[in-house]
Formats: structure tokens, sequence, C-alpha cells
């Protein structure tokens, strides 16, 4: 009879939890897991008290903190220049070591060669290496 008290305070907790959203109750309803399952063990209520409390101390100080911290980062959108390295890029007008055009994630930009002795033709697939200012260095695609 003691787990089936213990199973329903854990779902009470988990549902009031989902009006709350702060984690406190859904580790209590944890440590009311656990006392049910101590409780199905064949334990005294004392087991089962002793289960919960121990439970809901180590789920609080240890566990919710970390869930806190890791459901609640804020979300960083990289709108800089810097989101486009990595990227790839189609060669419209021939790239070389001082000059060139790719279409870039839409857009055209100029562009140069990481290496000074290496052109790109018309249609070549390339990937960006750097922004330097308003030219990308590109490189062939890997």
């Amino acid at each position: 009879m003691g787990a089936i008290v213990w199973f329903i305070a854990a779902l009470v907790l988990a549902g009031l939890e989902l009006a709350v959203g702060e984690f406190t109750l859904l580790m209590l309803a944890g440590a009311a897991l656990a006392a049910a399952g101590v409780s199905l063990a064949g334990a005294p209520l004392w087991g089962s008290v002793i289960a919960f409390a121990v439970s809901a101390f180590a789920l609080l100080v240890f566990l919710r903190p970390y869930l806190k911290r890791r459901l609640h980062q804020p979300k960083a959108l990289d709108t800089s220049v810097n989101a486009l390295i990595g990227s790839s890029a189609v060669v419209i007008d021939p790239v070389a070591a001082h000059g060139g055009q790719i279409r870039l994630d839409g857009s055209i930009w100029s562009a140069r060669s990481l290496d000074p002795s290496h052109t790109f033709a018309e249609g070549e697939r390339v990937s960006v290496i750097s922004i330097d200012g308003a030219t990308a260095v590109v490189w062939k695609e890997e």
C-alpha cells in the first residue's frame, strides 16, 4: 500500500512541475519514485521516508543545477560574417590571387584564392576559409 501512495505522490509532483517549470517538483517526484522502489522491496515506512529524503537531497543538490544550466542557456545566433566560414560556394567569375566572385549563401561576394598560385574556374565549388573585410578567402571544397 505504501508504494502506491509514493507512486501517486510522484505523479502529482510531476504534474505540478508542468505548471512551475523550475525542476524542484520534478526532483521531488524522482525522490518519491525512489521511495516507492524501496517500499516495493519490503522496507518499513521509515526506510521509505529516509530513501525519499536522501534522494530528494541528492537530486536537488546535484541534478537540478545541471539541468537548469543545460536547459536555460541562452541560444546564441551568430549573424556576423564569421558564420559564413566553412560554407560552400560556387565560383561565378574566375577566382585568382587578387580577385574573382563567388555565390555564397545566395549573395555574390568578391573572393580571392588562399594560395596565390591557384586559380578556380567558373562553376567550381569552393569552401570559405576566412573573411577578409568584404572578400571571402576560398579554397577547393573537400
